[in-house]
């Protein structure tokens, strides 16, 4: 009777170790940008009806720190929103890029020269005096007006793909950038939303509403006077919607940066199988959800290209 418990343990205790290490397996723990939160959970959830047995561990806290946990082994994936440095390379970074998105500035949708801002636009000179050197201090001074309307102007706290990526248009790096800074996305859209006189930069999925391709209450796109004429023209009127923005991004009509593509990081080419196979499927299947989580496709080359360094490196 002694021998048969200790058999039935044993069994019991072997049968729990394997479980536990099949479920290790088949999880997979992502952290990282805010700008790739949104797809990557659509797609986890998409994922999980066609492989139930994968389970997902998956938090926002900035590009910073996607980097941060996939080279202490913390995530098997960063979501990352930024180009990769020599120095991550060199560390080890491995990456593929599997969407794109774009960085755009921001301002309070009741700015009391709201209508001549859509109109005129800031050219990217403009924008560098705003952000990086720091001599454009009001509405007034840039619009040529006698009142007195400082610009509250928001920035980003935490290491982060927008920031840099921002900086990277406005020929800077993100400790340049002038502002308050905010932590996070959200936050840095409700700082704008709640600030009259406020001015800020975010990614395009927390600008506009998703579900009715318009922008979020409270909000404006500053647009960008791309050919420096001094007004918005036609061609430049590409905010409206978050149909006719996510279309110039596909188009280049929208400048890259601050268009960008968005990746998937690892510490070295995924070795787990279940993270190997959910990036592939990113690739491939997982593009049909793309568009309606409110981003843009790859081209079918780029794709191919990450496809084969994840299947060769």
């Amino acid at each position: 009777m002694k021998h048969l418990l200790y058999n039935c343990l044993i069994t019991l205790l072997l049968f729990s170790s394997c479980s536990s290490q099949k479920k290790k397996e088949n999880t997979i723990n992502i952290s990282g940008a805010f700008a790739l939160y949104p797809l990557v959970i659509t797609w986890a959830e998409a994922y999980q009806k066609e492989h139930p047995e994968v389970r997902f561990n998956i938090s926002a806290g900035g590009a910073g720190k996607g980097m941060a946990d996939v080279l202490s082994g913390a995530v098997e994936l960063g979501m990352f929103s930024r180009e990769i440095t020599p120095e991550e390379i060199k560390q080890g970074v491995w990456w593929a890029g599997v969407t794109i998105d774009a960085v755009l500035p921001t301002i309070n949708a009741e700015n009391p020269y709201i209508e001549e801002i859509k109109k005129r636009g800031l050219t990217r000179d403009e924008l560098i005096s705003i952000y990086i050197k720091g001599n454009a201090i009001s509405w007034d001074v840039l619009l040529n007006k006698p009142e007195q309307h400082p610009i509250n102007l928001y920035s980003r706290s935490d290491a982060c793909g927008a920031a840099g990526t921002w900086a990277h248009y406005l020929n800077g790096k993100q400790e340049d950038l002038q502002g308050v800074g905010i932590f996070g996305d959200p936050g840095l859209a409700d700082a704008v939303i709640n600030d009259k006189l406020g001015m800020g930069f975010n990614n395009t999925i927390f600008i506009y509403d998703i579900k009715t391709g318009i922008k979020r209450p409270g909000i404006e796109v500053c647009p960008i006077d791309l050919n420096n004429n001094g007004q918005i023209d036609d061609e430049e009127a590409i905010y409206n919607t978050f149909e006719s923005i996510l279309s110039a991004i596909a188009n280049g009509v929208y400048p890259s940066p601050p268009a960008r593509e968005l990746f998937l990081i690892s510490k070295g080419k995924p070795q787990k199988k279940a993270v190997g196979d959910f990036i592939k499927w990113t690739l491939t299947s997982g593009q049909q959800y793309v568009e309606e989580a409110g981003y843009v496709k790859l081209n079918s080359n780029v794709i191919e290209n990450y496809l084969n360094k994840l299947n060769n490196e």
